[in-house]
């Protein structure tokens, strides 16, 4: 939390064991081969491996480092770590010698019996592998534990299941690359070796007082607020949005963006986002593996930080009720390593052949894998933000723009697209004003799934989870579409003709999934549902999607997931739901019977004894009578709504674990959660606010 100035230059990357480090240290016959093994998949022997272990072992120790970890993504949504010291066994001196083999940076072992696996082995089965993904830079991390190597892995079972998110993940990333490599050889691109992914999320968060969140536990257990009523301003004003930064939050941005780029982290812009007390940092692409790794990095150093600055970090999609939700837009495009996007539709659209085939293949995989596209965004919390004001529908729908729209349209209509529409300019009015380059197309911020001129905008995504979920999808659904197209096109005679035909067939059967309206409104969840697209509302309605044949048959075809992977999944999902809302459930519970209750309790003995003593007095008590009344009925109210809250927890514990446990909890719990919040809100509209038992939205919300 220094007040020095930076030289992002000097300090970016400082932390990292990246391109450079290696190059510095390691000799250049092992530098070329771990090289070989990062850009072209090739084994690691264990000599080298020995090398590198030994000068990544002396680079961080020179950082202060003491311990290393093989750093991890289970299925727990956050990462995992267990640090094991670099001493070895004592000499006879009683010194210790400070060691790190290549075995050691390899392979690690962590106890994988209380992660979850989904059924895939049982409890006692405890063996797991942690696997050195030296695609992504090992880094050393500094906080209270002092400085740890942290070496990100792959973490998979004894029988070779994957029991994590980068998995899955490294193995999307070599389908699309492969396929991809496929398509551009048939428009004679002979000089790209590789095709990878890259992915910008944007991490929205809100910031609150952290005495004032230890005063509320549903925060503490629950991530978001359980009750709460609206205060007299909320973002109507839009004043927060884009506003000018406090200096109390200036302060968090500046030591969070300085310890991000000594991670490496391209940390680039940061603003407030709509709701007060709301904000959002956005990195530089990186490819999706990388970034991934990143994203996690960027979560905990959020929380770590905000600490650090008497602030809590909430990163819940949906902390307060009434006010925007937080995403992770998931900006995706897919980049050859000699540096062209396959992505970028050039200044003449509508004569890029290569562009229109990708963009074609993209709208197959979106319409044909909608339901896997929704499900890789489904999360509890994410329930409460997807269809509500600020968030897409959970429809998925693909907003192009009208420069690509009208390019579509022509080759639909005719076969042949012979224009593309011009940005031209933007005369602002003012003649000390420059004129602006109009782009050809607007945005659209309540499409899912929007072109923004050489990417997709993946804006489902919840603010919490790992993105590499929704990027396992998107590489996989572009992947068997590539495929597909290029299972065609390599038998065709009249390639030109060939690719033509693919173009328009592609678009003219899959249109139903491009809508650039207004996402949230009514009209466009009927005509969805006219067009035949799911509107797959929650987590429970969306979790049977990883499993259907389509999807099966994809994963296994690119050897992304096994069957029993997917099953083990669904099994962790339902699993997953069923206990967040459980705890949600027994949060609120616990709040109504021991805080709120007996706080209305006394509100209402105080107000009565007012009363006696009003009218004792001899003066008019109809005003304090009266309220008394109200606040006895909301409170009887509350009383009938916890206890029948209570019922249906309890009935829910009964139920079998799975798919039928999840729909009880949606159907029947969260209704009864519901109608507990409802009289207890209103209840804090009248009790006296030095009796009320915790902080107000007011208070969390603007008194930061």
């Amino acid at each position: 939390m220094s007040s020095k100035l930076v030289n992002v230059a000097e300090i970016f990357g400082e932390d990292v064991f990246n391109d450079t480090v290696m190059q510095e240290r390691l000799p250049k016959k092992v530098y070329k081969k771990l090289k070989e093994t990062i850009e072209e998949g090739k084994e690691l022997d264990l000599a080298t491996a020995d090398v590198i272990a030994h000068e990544m072992k002396e680079w961080a120790i020179e950082k202060g480092a003491t311990h290393y970890t093989h750093w991890f993504q289970p299925l727990t949504g956050f990462t995992a770590e267990k640090h094991d010291s670099f001493i070895s066994a004592p000499l006879p001196s009683g010194k210790v010698l400070m060691s790190f083999s290549g075995k050691e940076l390899i392979k690690g072992e962590p106890d994988a019996s209380s992660f979850p696996s989904g059924g895939l082995r049982a409890t006692f089965e405890a063996r797991g592998y942690t696997a050195w993904d030296c695609t992504s830079p090992a880094f050393v991390r500094k906080d209270a534990a002092g400085a740890i190597l942290c070496i990100p892995t792959a973490f998979c079972s004894y029988t070779g299941e994957a029991l994590d998110e980068k998995t899955p993940l490294l193995r999307s990333m070599e389908a699309v690359n492969k396929e991809a490599l496929r398509l551009i050889r048939l428009f004679g691109n002979t000089t790209s070796k590789k095709v990878t992914p890259s992915v910008g999320p944007e991490q929205e968060y809100f910031l609150v007082d952290a005495d004032k969140f230890l005063q509320r536990k549903d925060l503490i257990y629950t991530g978001r607020t359980l009750f709460g009523a609206m205060p007299p301003k909320g973002q109507e004003l839009d004043d927060h949005y884009f506003g000018s930064i406090r200096q109390k939050i200036a302060a968090f941005m500046k030591d969070v963006n300085e310890e991000l780029w000594k991670l490496g982290v391209a940390a680039k812009t940061q603003h407030n986002e709509v709701a007060p007390a709301q904000h959002e940092l956005a990195p530089i692409y990186a490819e999706a593996n990388i970034a991934v790794d990143h994203n996690q990095i960027v979560m905990k150093t959020l929380k770590k930080v905000a600490c650090q600055h008497g602030m809590k970090c909430l990163l819940h999609e949906k902390p307060f009720a009434g006010v925007n939700g937080s995403g992770k837009h998931n900006n995706w495009s897919i980049t050859t390593d000699d540096g062209i996007n396959l992505l970028d539709p050039g200044k003449t659209p509508h004569e890029n052949i290569q562009f229109l085939l990708v963009l074609a293949c993209i709208l197959k995989a979106v319409d044909t894998h909608a339901d896997l596209l929704r499900e890789s965004a489904a999360d509890p919390g994410n329930d409460h933000r997807l269809g509500a004001n600020e968030a897409p529908p959970a429809i998925v729908s693909i907003f192009l723009g009208e420069q690509l729209q009208d390019v579509v349209e022509q080759l639909i209509s005719t076969g042949e697209a012979t224009h593309s529409i011009k940005g031209g300019k933007l005369e602002t009015g003012v003649t000390t004003l420059p004129d602006l380059t109009k782009d050809a197309t607007d945005r659209n911020r309540t499409s899912p799934f929007a072109f923004t001129g050489n990417k997709f905008e993946f804006r489902m995504v919840g603010s919490r989870e790992s993105i590499a979920g929704p990027n396992v999808v998107l590489n996989t659904i572009v992947a068997e579409a590539f495929s597909e197209a290029c299972d065609i096109l390599e038998k065709a005679e009249d390639f030109n003709g060939a690719v033509h035909d693919l173009i328009k067939t592609c678009l003219t059967e899959h249109q139903r999934i491009i809508f650039n309206g207004n996402g949230y409104s009514e009209e466009w969840v009927a005509e969805a549902e006219r067009r035949g697209l799911p509107n797959l509302k929650s987590m429970v309605e969306a979790i049977p999607s990883l499993t259907t044949e389509k999807a099966v048959a994809l994963f296994e075809k690119f050897n992304v997931f096994t069957k029993a992977e997917l099953e083990s999944r669904v099994e962790i999902k339902y699993e997953n739901y069923s206990k967040a809302i459980n705890i949600e459930a027994k949060a609120m519970i616990d709040i109504a019977a021991k805080q709120i209750i007996p706080a209305v309790i006394r509100y209402t003995r105080s107000l009565a004894d007012t009363v006696l003593s009003v009218k004792e007095a001899g003066a008019d008590a109809s005003v304090q009578a009266e309220l008394l009344s109200e606040v006895s009925e909301l409170l009887k109210e509350a009383k009938k709504a916890l206890k029948a809250l209570e019922a249906v927890t309890d009935k829910a514990a009964e139920k079998e674990e799975g798919k039928e446990q999840a729909e009880f909890f949606y159907y029947h719990v969260i209704p009864a959660m519901a109608e507990l919040r409802a009289p207890v809100d209103a209840l804090e509209m009248k009790v006296d606010k030095e009796i009320w038992p915790m902080p107000s939205y007011g208070d969390l919300l603007f008194e930061v």
